[in-house]
Order: C-alpha cells, then structure tokens, then sequence
C-alpha cells in the first residue's frame, strides 16, 4: 500500500503542477505560415508572436458552422477552430482583437465575442480549403443565421476574410 499511495501522490503532484503551469509550448509551424497572432499573449513561437501554419490549426478541434451571408449565395458550411480555441492557446489578455487582412482591410472585434457567439476561424469552405481569391485561406465567421443581431453591418465588418494576423490589445 505504501508504493501505491507514493505513485497516487505523484500523480496528484503532477496533476496539480500541469494544471497551474504556464501555457503549453506552442510548436512551431512546419510549414507556410498563415495567421500571425501578437500583442497580449502569453504563448509564443517566433520572437513576441505565436505563429500558424494551416497544420497546427487543422490539429486543433474543429466545428462547422451551416450559415447564410451577404457575400455567397445559399447556405454555406464554414469549417475550423473556435477562434477562442486559438486565443486560448495563445495566452490571449486583452478586451480586443485587430484582424488584419492579406489587402490590409482592418477591422476591430471584442474578444469576447469569440466565446458569446462562438465564432469560426473558418480554413475551409464547403468542404474545401479557401484559395486568396475565394476569401481565404482563413476567414473569421460569426454563426449569423443563429440570432437576429448577427445579421447585421456590425458583425459582417468583424467577418475578416483573408485574415493574415490578429493582434490582441
């Protein structure tokens, strides 16, 4: 019983230590670099940022959302992580998001409507990767047709496509 209440204190022990640790160490990316997140992180992997190729974010959990927008005809399905996923695993401490875009369109997004509406970080688009002249390769979606309010200027100015970076202020 001794050697066994030793390997249960152990596992505690460690339990307890992963779970107050800092961040996990965010591997760096193998290939292409596709999304640039800065600012007020806690997790990085090049310098000050934490950087993605369109491996890492394939590797996180992914969610699809079935929506209608003002940019495509019909329902389209937007699949990726929840853009709170990836703050998440960035260490992200702010109130706001700056997402900037491959032709440097800029728009303002509060970062708690990554959580309060789950929003995508949509890498595909029924089914299929986005090319740069299709709005990818990543688009920020809201899940628009689940509340009226999202069907409005407000949150299609936040719906960054082609997204290259986010910065967290």
């Amino acid at each position: 019983m001794p050697a066994l209440s030793r390997a249960i204190a152990i596992l505690l022990f460690l339990a307890v230590s992963l779970c107050h640790a800092e961040s996990p160490q965010l591997p760096r990316p193998a290939g292409k670099v596709v999304l640039t997140v800065s600012g007020q992180i806690s997790n990085k992997n090049r310098d000050n940022d934490a950087v993605f190729d369109m491996d890492m974010l394939a590797k996180l959990p992914q969610h699809t959302i079935a929506t209608r927008t003002p940019w495509l005809p019909g329902v389209s399905r937007f699949t990726g992580p929840y853009l709170q996923d990836v703050l998440n695993l960035v260490g992200a401490k702010g109130h706001m998001l700056r997402a900037v875009a491959l032709n440097d369109y800029k728009t303002d997004i509060p970062l708690d409507d990554a959580s309060r509406y789950q929003v995508v970080l949509a890498r595909l688009l029924n089914g299929k990767p986005m090319p740069v002249r299709d709005k990818g390769p990543l688009f920020i979606v809201y899940p628009y047709d689940s509340q009226a309010v999202l069907r409005s200027e407000v949150y299609y100015n936040r719906s960054a496509w082609q997204l290259k970076s986010l910065q967290v202020e």
